[in-house]
């Protein structure tokens, strides 16, 4: 005898619809918590390690003591003004292994008029040295910044109505804005760039912090085949004066923070994931305790251990994959319409890729219906093992 098995779960997932209810939404948060929980972290992840990448330098040279300082400014949208001798520079040169040598210039940052608008930083550049900005310009403009032109970073550029800044004034001196970066994934998108040559300028019309003498960051590139650690400490050696990043250490400090949040995201998952597996046992042991009968007839009209098997297996995967897509959209709208309420992915202005998310998405709904699977197992054994002469027996 043939049994439409498929038909047979869905009337039976119908017949108790607030046990179902209950279960797939008890599948739906679990998974919705894992699902948001891993975009959060691995956004973070992934897009310290994307920013790091896309600054194009091995090592950074840093004041003493601004190591913090500068991975906020670009890693983050974070602003902060920290500067050195400019004679640093030649003496970065004549370490052995440097291949490269550029530097940036932090100047006082512009505020937003909106609370909600971060405030921007002003960076200036070395064109004919820069390797950091330069191939980003290239795409956006074809050449370099002449005298008194700025380019906007992309997030500074969105922002520029709500800032307190006249369309065409930085520090009292009359720039053109000649373009946008391509978001760099970096704190440079949050920046208004130029030149270093309009240094003199801006300081002749404005008091700021910064001397004509000093840099905020020096970026080096290591000659190939030079362990970049090795450089780095080479440079800490002979410059006391300054702090050494290389890229690999980009974000510690970020991701030293994210290991007690993964570990609490951790625990909350494994904690409600047995809570899970817990109620899909009780539910389904209640489901197979009153189905006793109703599978001793079908045991004896003709049906297989393997028929009640795979019927009650139909049962738990429609359950599973129900409560798992719900947490997964549930999940994916939170991680997406609540990302802005962190300052830490807001600053990072990082995206998931669509791998990422897919990857995500398998793990929820694996886990999910894995879960369903596990609470259900033992409830099915019995059930495949029953006698059908014992199962009519009983009333």
């Amino acid at each position: 005898m043939k049994f439409n098995l498929l038909s047979v779960a869905v009337k039976n997932l119908k017949r108790k619809s607030f046990r179902t209810l209950v279960l797939v939404f008890s599948i739906c948060l679990l998974v919705s918590i894992l699902v948001f929980g891993l975009s959060f972290i691995i956004s973070v992840s992934s897009g310290i390690k994307r920013a790091s990448d896309r600054l194009g330098a091995d090592l950074l040279v840093v004041p003493i003591g601004a190591r913090d300082y500068a991975e906020e400014v670009l890693l983050e949208t974070k602003q902060k003004l920290f500067y050195m001798d400019r004679s640093i520079i030649e003496r970065v040169k004549k370490v052995e292994g440097i291949e490269k040598v550029t530097y940036q210039t932090y100047l006082s940052t512009i505020v937003g008029l909106c609370c909600d608008i971060p405030e921007v930083k002003v960076v200036l550049f070395d064109q004919d040295t820069d390797f950091i900005i330069t191939p980003w310009l290239e795409k956006a403009i074809g050449r370099r910044l002449g005298m008194n032109e700025v380019i906007a970073g992309a997030v500074a550029f969105e922002n520029f109505d709500l800032m307190d800044v006249d369309r065409s004034v930085f520090f009292n001196v009359v720039f053109d804005i000649v373009g946008v970066l391509e978001t760099t994934g970096t704190g440079l998108d949050n920046a208004f760039l130029m030149g270093s040559e309009n240094l003199d300028n801006i300081l002749a019309s404005a008091d700021l912090q910064v001397r004509p003498d000093q840099v905020s960051v020096i970026f080096t590139k290591v000659k190939e085949g030079m362990d970049p650690y090795m450089v780095g400490r080479s440079v800490e050696g002979e410059i006391i004066e300054a702090d050494v990043i290389s890229r690999s250490d980009m974000g510690k400090r970020i991701i030293s923070n994210l290991r007690d949040i993964n570990s609490i995201f951790s625990i909350t998952i494994v904690m409600a994931g047995l809570l899970s597996v817990f109620l899909a046992w009780s539910v389904f042991s209640a489901i197979a305790n009153e189905r006793v009968r109703e599978i001793g007839v079908m045991r004896a009209i003709g049906a297989k251990g393997s028929h009640i098997t795979n019927m009650f297996v139909l049962e738990v995967l429609a359950l599973g994959l129900g409560g798992s897509l719900l947490g997964l959209v549930l999940g994916s709208g939170l991680s997406f319409f609540l990302s802005d309420m962190f300052v830490l992915l807001r600053d990072l202005s990082v995206a998931l890729t669509v791998a990422e998310r897919v990857g995500i998405g398998m793990v929820g709904v694996v886990t999910g219906s894995g879960i369903c699977i596990i609470g259900a197992l033992s409830s099915i054994i019995r059930l495949k093992r029953l006698d059908p002469m014992s199962a009519l027996k009983e009333v």
